[in-house]
């Protein structure tokens, strides 16, 4: 108890303008992350599942090492929510829209994977700081500083906001069980996936993360939400097309049609 209590007691010190302005920084540092992430996955693969290679650190076993790196983005958020003694309902609904999606990637995902390939520890270290950063940002923007009026739920900004983040979240899911269901038990190599968003793009999973979190930045309307949407854009746009290119150079009958991550446009 006495251990919780100097860790709410410090975020309490630590609220005012400076962290608010931190806050906004780092949301500026995030668009850069993204940025520069996009610019460097064209000429390096990201080291992760097909791609993965011992160039990058000692490799982790698929499920632990996926589990500890989303962890944080679920317990930061968590543990600052604690904190606060009196919830305004939006700020409440806005954050547990963030927390649902990280219980699903750190404490469900995880034991779904089948026979996963090695992480690289340099990819999950990347990626375990990434989900403290971004952890820390949105849940101390919408557990300290944002603001919003008492019928924000019924708003049309909302309401929209939710459906993008609602359909994108669905979308993810379905098209990572499409992956997982690929292979029939004891068969080896790659397929081509069929079914669901797999129909319009080559990156189905990561076009429905993108959607969930436009969604969620419209919904919560804050310069932190924008950050990590347009972050998610940036890197997973180009992983979809890093996937894309290996599709069609791996398999001659690749749907020529399929677009890369956007339906119909890219």
């Amino acid at each position: 108890m006495a251990g919780g209590g100097a860790f709410c007691a410090f975020w309490q010190r630590a609220a005012g303008p400076r962290e608010q302005r931190l806050l906004e920084l780092l949301s500026y540092g995030l668009v850069a992350l993204g940025a520069v992430s996009a610019l460097l996955l064209r000429f390096i693969p990201m080291p992760y599942g097909r791609y993965s290679s011992r160039r990058f650190g000692w490799l982790l076993p698929a499920r632990p090492a996926w589990l500890l790196q989303e962890l944080p983005a679920l317990l930061v958020p968590f543990a600052l929510a604690a904190c606060i003694p009196a919830w305004r309902l939006p700020n409440a609904v806005l954050l547990s829209c963030f927390i649902l999606h990280y219980v699903h990637r750190a404490l469900i995902f995880p034991f779904l994977i089948r026979q996963g390939k090695p992480t690289p520890f340099f990819t999950f270290l990347l990626a375990l700081l990434f989900c403290i950063y971004n952890g820390y940002l949105q849940g101390r923007s919408l557990s300290t500083y944002a603001e919003y009026p008492s019928d924000w739920l019924k708003r049309p900004c909302f309401i929209a906001g939710f459906m993008g983040w609602l359909i994108g979240m669905a979308i993810n899911i379905h098209s990572d069980h499409i992956l997982r269901n690929l292979r029939k038990p004891g068969e080896t190599g790659y397929k081509i996936p069929r079914g669901g968003m797999f129909e319009y793009v080559s990156g189905a999973n990561f076009f429905g993360e993108i959607l969930e979190w436009f969604g969620f930045a419209l919904a919560c309307c804050t310069i932190e939400s924008l950050a990590f949407a347009l972050c998610t854009l940036f890197i997973l746009g180009s992983r979809a097309k890093q996937h894309h290119q290996w599709y069609l150079e791996k398999f001659e009958d690749y749907p020529k049609n399929r677009k890369i991550v956007i339906p119909f446009v890219y």
